[in-house]
């Protein structure tokens, strides 16, 4: 039997809460990749994160409409399934769990989840409840699936923050690990958005990581002053015209709010347009020992 063939798909809320308490009763802990679909090596290298954390790896596929704004992507985020499959089954997933979006949401469904502060800086501020449907997704996935380890990336910096803080609010029991940004050949952060790029974009697009590493290493040679820094980083990305700047952002790892000095680390936080699509993309700075807090 191929890889393939042995992964289960599960498609309902109902069986797949059938199958938690059937791992619940054998003592099996699972382990959940939360994913839109579409995937890549970044997805799949979280699915090889949670080898050894758990006894089934499970990874799940759900186009959440309730994070997309009204004039975003939902209806062509781009899907397939099949090619999903065969990925999660080589990376040693075993379990994909792809409900519909009515079974997730059925009729009358009106409970949302938001964590407050962390939701309304950098992505925040440019799409109103993106994030309540990020932490009310999660957290039913959380519970259907029962998990009790989940894999989630640092590309998506402010999510990782969101999801951290919600399980601490809530006293959930699942243990969370992160993956490092995968990126690629060309240093773009691997994303399913990337498919809608023209090759035009793609080069444009190259502009983002090429500037976050000349960023990480002024804050490696000194430059500890975020302002400073900030001001050069838009510069260099507003260089190219094919690319517009939403928002440039230098923070706190853990609280997300501005500084002022890079003292002793901060995230570099960026959205940029490339044509019509929208990138996102972080860096963490680490300034050196002799100078840092120094502006």
């Amino acid at each position: 039997m191929s890889k393939v063939q042995s992964l289960r798909v599960i498609r309902s809320v109902a069986e797949m809460v059938k199958y938690r308490r059937q791992l619940a009763s054998a003592g099996k802990r699972l382990g959940l990749v939360p994913t839109m679909g579409y995937l890549h090596q970044g997805h799949t290298s979280l699915v090889k994160l949670l080898h050894g954390k758990c006894e089934v790896i499970a990874a799940s596929i759900f186009v959440n409409p309730m994070q997309f704004g009204p004039k975003e992507d939902f209806t062509h985020y781009p899907r397939d399934m099949a090619r999903d499959v065969q990925l999660l089954a080589e990376a040693g997933c075993e379990l994909v769990f792809n409900p519909s979006a009515g079974d997730m949401y059925p009729n009358g469904f009106q409970t949302a989840l938001e964590v407050a502060e962390l939701s309304q800086p950098l992505c925040g501020r440019f799409r109103s409840g993106h994030f309540r449907g990020v932490a009310t997704v999660v957290l039913k996935l959380f519970n259907v699936t029962g998990c009790s380890v989940a894999a989630f990336g640092l590309k998506d910096y402010q999510q990782s923050v969101v999801i951290k803080q919600m399980v601490c609010d809530l006293n959930l029991d699942v243990d969370l690990v992160f993956g490092q940004t995968v990126r690629e050949a060309d240093g773009l952060a691997m994303s399913s958005r990337n498919s809608y790029l023209s090759p035009e974009e793609r080069q444009w697009a190259r502009l983002i990581p090429q500037t976050l590493m000349w960023a990480r290493e002024a804050v490696a040679a000194g430059q500890v002053n975020a302002g400073r820094l900030k001001t050069e980083v838009e510069a260099r990305l507003s260089s190219d015209p094919g690319l517009k700047v939403q928002y440039v952002e230098v923070v706190y790892p853990e609280t997300l709010i501005p500084v002022e000095v890079i003292a002793p680390s901060a995230v570099l936080a960026v959205a940029v347009f490339a044509g019509k699509t929208r990138l996102i993309d972080n860096v963490l700075l680490e300034a050196p020992l002799e100078t840092s807090g120094r502006a």
